[in-house]
């Protein structure tokens, strides 16, 4: 793992991750933010509800710090494997990329959803 992965995150969750970030990025059931300097802006801000963060950015160093913000802001964060299916989900145009995205709000038809994987993201991180 790189430095800044503090857990590894199993296939079925991160597929569940996948559909969640469609749900509230590509089809609007929500609001976020993409890219890594709005992340920390997010998180710092505690504006965030969760992060999601790609594992294969180069380099590693550029989201070192987000895991910590989010750890002493009580913010639930989990990994994906690949920022362009990321970006992808999110709604961002074909193929371009994103290190992470912060989802700020949740709409209806995604809180089950969204409520199952911060359980899943904050046993995890434990």
């Amino acid at each position: 793992m790189t430095e800044h992965i503090a857990f590894e995150t199993p296939q079925d969750v991160r597929d569940s991750v996948f559909e969640l970030v469609k749900l509230v990025g590509k089809e609007g059931h929500g609001v976020v933010k993409k890219g890594a300097n709005e992340v920390t802006k997010c998180a710092e801000r505690q504006t965030a509800q969760m992060v999601i963060m790609a594992e294969d950015v180069n380099p590693p160093e550029l989201l070192a710090h987000i895991p910590q913000i989010c750890k002493e802001k009580g913010i639930p964060f989990i990994y994906v494997d690949s920022q362009e299916y990321l970006a992808e989900y999110a709604g961002m145009a074909s193929g371009t990329k994103t290190a992470a995205i912060a989802i700020l709000e949740v709409g209806r038809d995604a809180t089950d959803r969204f409520q199952a994987i911060k359980e899943q993201a904050t046993t995890l991180a434990a």
